[in-house]
């Protein structure tokens, strides 16, 4: 029998809700010193629960719960911080980054430093001061990063050399920047300088977004290994509508 678990005022965001029976919801939380959890709340559709109005997406909580195995009971769930409703594109990247936190993220594995990104990728999102796709670059990166698939974008990996801004490279998933010439017609052919501007997180330039837009698709879809992320549809049908 596993080890009882009992956690008193965690710092938590809710990724995933669905009905659980009559009265009661499963949840996936993404906590701060314990990664990914699975949740059950018990009563938590009844209307004196007192989780209703709490258990929403993107909202700042703070969560106590106690169990064993993958299926721990939700016992408190409080607001921690007030925070501006996502709408239209940033409300559909919320659900991206979900998805894609969800899908690449193992059970009990904390990552600090993911949960800070994730808490400011969404205030970004919530205030538009940014271009929601650099937003989204940037969050990727560092979930790659995180889940150990970081990318290599300094140094080329066949002559472990600096990056030449005008030469030409094939990113190989595996190896990393590869140089080539101009006769190679992969999808993932970039520049130097497209690769080390990426790597900065520098996206001032539309095609430098395009580039990495590009790179990091191909990227994520290898580590998904052919699992398909359902809002990239739904995201890419609504940014056509607008």
């Amino acid at each position: 029998m596993s080890e009882l678990r009992r956690v008193d005022s965690e710092p938590a965001f809710i990724l995933h809700s669905r009905n659980y029976r009559e009265t009661s919801q499963l949840l996936e939380a993404f906590t701060l010193d314990h990664g990914r959890i699975g949740l059950v709340a018990k009563g938590a559709k009844r209307n004196k629960s007192p989780f209703r109005g709490a258990l929403r997406l993107f909202q700042p909580l703070s969560i106590s719960w106690s169990g064993r195995g993958d299926l721990v009971t939700l016992r408190t769930a409080e607001c921690s911080a007030t925070v501006s409703d996502l709408v239209d594109t940033s409300l559909m990247a919320g659900f991206y980054i979900n998805e894609l936190v969800l899908t690449l993220l193992h059970r009990s594995d904390p990552h600090r430093e993911l949960f800070a990104h994730y808490t400011a990728t969404l205030a970004a999102l919530a205030s538009a001061a940014d271009d929601v796709e650099a937003v989204l670059r940037r969050f990727e990166m560092s979930l790659l990063s995180e889940v150990g698939y970081g990318l290599s974008l300094h140094q080329d990996s066949v002559h472990h050399a600096d990056l030449s801004p005008a030469q030409r490279y094939e990113y190989r998933i595996e190896m990393g920047p590869v140089p080539v010439d101009a006769s190679c017609t992969s999808e993932m052919v970039f520049t130097g300088a497209e690769l080390l501007a990426i790597g900065q997180g520098n996206f001032c330039e539309q095609a430098t977004l395009s580039s990495a837009k590009r790179l990091l698709r191909n990227v994520l879809d290898h580590h998904l290994g052919g699992r398909q992320l359902k809002t990239r549809g739904v995201f890419a049908a609504m940014k056509r509508r607008i």
